[in-house]
């Protein structure tokens, strides 16, 4: 009978401790109300409560939590049906208003995501809804944290996961992206041609602008030493010229410094020319001024044959 009690007792100091203390995790708070109503918060350590008077309502998760939207079949704004899943991200940020605000804060969060969903969807074309996750996303987002403000929950992010399309309609977006691919190719193909082009005319004038300073760059070079080659030669008939003009001289001189005069000189130069006429192929023609001078001949010839008598 003893041994009965003492375990009763034994029963009741654990039973009395366990609804006493509580131990709250990190990032875990719990909401106490004391004889039904609001009392306070239970933090993360140890917490007292009194037996039977307090009592803990419900504990909440303070860390980002997430919520997948189930997926939801949406009109757009040119009749299209489109299929949208989409995952939200939330975070409670006042236990008391998520206790006492509303009775189940992820649903009224899934709820009002759908809605909004629709809404916006409805004001957009196919081609807008597949190219704007980022818009939707952003203005889900705000229409939740409108709602869920006073629910004591911050709608962190809100991501669309996928957009799928009917399937015709899918088909036909292929066929389509399919022909913007080959256009594509053949307008890059066209452009590489046009460049290809551009490049060989420009390789082509850049060439023949090169030849064509070569070869005036040969003509001058050519003609530069045409002009230094006749210079040249001019140079040496002049100092030729020259010679014979000095040599002349010389002879002249020495025909002066002998004695000799006009008339002798005369009869050399008959003379000689008696030596050219004397070939089968030549043919001499004298100036009438010539003749007057063959009539000297005789005495020249006399004045010679003295004067060899004489030596």
């Amino acid at each position: 009978m003893q041994l009965a009690i003492l375990g009763i007792i034994v029963v009741v100091v654990v039973v009395f401790i366990a609804l006493t203390i509580k131990i709250v995790p990190q990032q875990r708070v719990g909401v106490v109300e004391r004889l039904g109503k609001f009392n306070r918060l239970l933090t993360p350590g140890l917490n007292i409560l009194i037996p039977v008077i307090d009592q803990v309502r419900t504990y909440h998760d303070l860390r980002i939590q997430q919520a997948n939207v189930p997926p939801q079949t949406v009109i757009t704004k040119d009749n299209v049906q489109v299929q949208i899943d989409t995952i939200i991200f939330y975070q409670v940020v006042g236990p008391e208003e998520a206790t006492y605000g509303i009775s189940d804060y992820v649903y009224g969060v899934r709820n009002i995501s759908t809605a909004t969903m629709r809404q916006i969807i409805g004001k957009l074309e196919l081609d807008e809804t597949l190219s704007g996750r980022e818009k939707i996303s952003s203005d889900i987002r705000l229409a939740l944290d409108e709602a869920t403000e006073k629910w004591g929950v911050r709608i962190e992010r809100v991501e669309v996961i996928d957009i799928k399309p009917p399937l015709d309609i899918q088909e036909a977006m292929d066929k389509q992206m399919k022909a913007e691919r080959s256009k594509r190719a053949i307008v890059l193909e066209a452009e590489a041609a046009k460049q290809d082009m551009i490049l060989r005319a420009e390789g082509d004038k850049q060439s023949k602008i090169l030849k064509a300073e070569g070869d005036k760059e040969a003509r001058i070079r050519q003609a530069e030493g045409m002009r230094q080659a006749q210079e040249l030669e001019a140079l040496g008939q002049a100092k030729a010229i020259q010679a014979v003009a000095e040599a002349e001289k010389s002879r002249i001189q020495l025909i002066s410094s002998a004695g000799l005069d006009e008339r002798v000189l005369a009869y050399q130069s008959f003379d000689a020319l008696t030596e050219i006429s004397k070939g089968a192929a030549n043919k001499v023609f004298l100036p009438s001024s010539a003749i007057e001078t063959l009539g000297t001949l005789g005495a020249i010839a006399e004045v010679f044959k003295a004067s060899k008598e004489s030596k």
